[in-house]
């Protein structure tokens, strides 16, 4: 079984060996024979360098998602830091190509993932594995799935490992949408309900119907048709059967401790990613925004003076809410100063900018180089916010829409809402609650704000409401068509 997390996350690689025999043996119904196809594709979810996984290192779908919104900027300072060519500000001006580094990272990773998946369910339905193990392998490949048609629209899309690149066609964005939300209404009955545990940092129906919740919220902007009524039928499977509730301490000690730190509360987190520095890193999330003589002070290593956020930001919060100090303003450990105003994207002072604290690290440490950090994918606050907003978008009942938005801000220490609820406050509540967790984007996106023009950032086109299938990728395939405007 998948208990331990280092085993959960080993190495296990599936793509070599020869699989006839065991097969043929029925080594993957097994239990060891599962854990090995499964371990393969959670693997992947763990952040590591070169654009690997969901969150935890940089140049990849987390920097696609995070540094192209206005909740994260990373300048470069004063001394030259963080110039790298200009990578940083182009993902927040809006100026990238299908050159662009994480754009490829992110893409490979993908593939890579996508791979591992229609892997392992070929041998776990070979084997005929146990149903629920099958259903979590589906899943999985439809998560990713899900991220590739996020980001791209139009992508390969293939479900066995017996094409070549250069044949897997390009399927239509609505068309790979269907699948996901039919892989997932096929599978997620199948998925334990236990939380914790063995299925830490594991897909079980839960996590399934969050990315269903998320599918549906979206739907209008993936496929031309909105899913309101879906996304809350989907949002109500978790919120009326799973037994979660909101951490009541969640934000208490924010800005002193980390929000998410060594181990997430799985009463509220659905989805996490684990992570052991020493063993399954990594996270380098909060190592990446403290100045260096800061980080020193607390943890006795250098910290890298990257990743901070535009005050206007900032501003979004009131000064009585607990999550306004996850931003570290003012005098910090090591004799660091962060002011909140950030004056310049090309030439930004040292200490400028508010420095996050919701993953401000926690050990065991890889010195430098990661904390040990789990990142949460799908938490409670989120699914309360979605039914929220497609209460409102639907045309339901905006009471029920405003007693959700107000459980998460009662949490963070913040009156009821008063008058009639707007989709401009959930917006506004989604962005204080969920910032620096990877949804930012999305959100923008499907509000509309994504383009707009902001702090050093002039409006954008549309065509930037996608992200250019990579020039490898073309090359490697000629029969892919690259996105409108690139």
């Amino acid at each position: 079984m998948l208990s331990s997390s280092v085993a959960f996350f080993g190495c296990t690689d599936l793509e070599e060996g020869t699989y006839g025999q065991q097969v043929g043996d029925k080594f993957y119904a097994t239990e060891a024979g599962i854990n090995a196809a499964l371990a393969s594709i959670y693997n992947e979810v763990r952040g590591d360098w070169n654009g690997k996984g969901i969150a935890g290192a940089d140049r990849g779908w987390y920097d696609l998602n995070e540094t192209s919104t206005d909740e994260m900027v990373i300048p470069t300072r004063n001394d030259g830091g963080w110039n790298d060519n200009g990578i940083w500000r182009a993902m927040y001006q809006h100026t990238w190509t299908g050159s662009q580094e994480f754009i490829g990272n992110t893409w490979n990773w993908l593939y890579r993932s996508v791979f591992k998946s229609n892997l392992a369910v070929e041998l776990l339905e070979g084997a005929n594995a146990d149903r629920a193990r099958i259903a979590e392998a589906r899943i999985l490949r439809a998560y990713f799935y899900y991220m590739l048609m996020d980001g791209w629209g139009d992508v390969p899309f293939y479900t066995q490992n017996n094409l070549t690149v250069d044949q897997i066609p390009q399927t239509p964005r609505a068309e790979i949408f269907n699948f996901i939300v039919k892989e997932i209404q096929d599978n997620a009955e199948f998925l334990p309900e236990t939380k914790g545990g063995q299925f830490y940092g594991r897909f079980n129906k839960w996590a399934a119907y969050a990315l269903l919740a998320k599918l549906y919220l979206n739907a209008e902007v993936y496929t031309g048709t909105p899913r309101w009524s879906e996304a809350i039928a989907a949002s109500d499977k978790i919120i009326n059967q799973g037994g979660f509730t909101l951490t009541p301490n969640l934000y208490n000690n924010a800005g002193t401790s980390a929000v998410f730190g060594d181990r997430l509360d799985d009463q509220e987190v659905i989805l996490a990613v684990y992570v052991d520095a020493l063993s399954a890193p990594r996270n380098i999330i909060g190592i990446r925004t403290l100045q260096a003589p800061h980080g020193t002070a607390l943890f006795g290593f250098s910290t890298w003076n990257g990743a901070t956020v535009h005050q206007d930001f900032v501003n979004k919060y009131s000064d009585n809410d607990k999550r306004k100090k996850q931003w570290l303003i003012g005098p910090q450990p090591g004799g660091v100063n962060y002011s909140l105003t950030l004056s310049s994207l090309t030439s930004a002072g040292q200490s400028e900018g508010a420095r996050n604290a919701k993953f401000l690290p926690v050990p065991p440490f890889e010195p430098g180089n990661s904390s040990s950090n789990d990142f949460p994918v799908f938490r409670y606050a989120d699914v309360l916010l979605t039914k929220a907003e497609a209460l409102l978008r639907s045309g339901g009942s905006e009471a029920t829409a405003r007693e959700l938005v107000n459980m998460v801000r009662n949490r963070a220490g913040l009156d009821d809402l008063e008058g009639t609820l707007t989709l401009n406050e959930v917006y506004d509540e989604r962005g204080r609650e969920l910032v620096w967790e990877g949804h930012r984007r999305q959100d923008m996106i499907r509000f509309g704000t994504f383009t707009a023009a902001r702090a050093f950032k002039a409006p954008s086109s549309s065509i930037y409401r996608l992200f250019p299938i990579p020039s490898e990728a073309l090359r490697n395939n000629p029969t892919l068509k690259q996105n409108p405007g690139y």
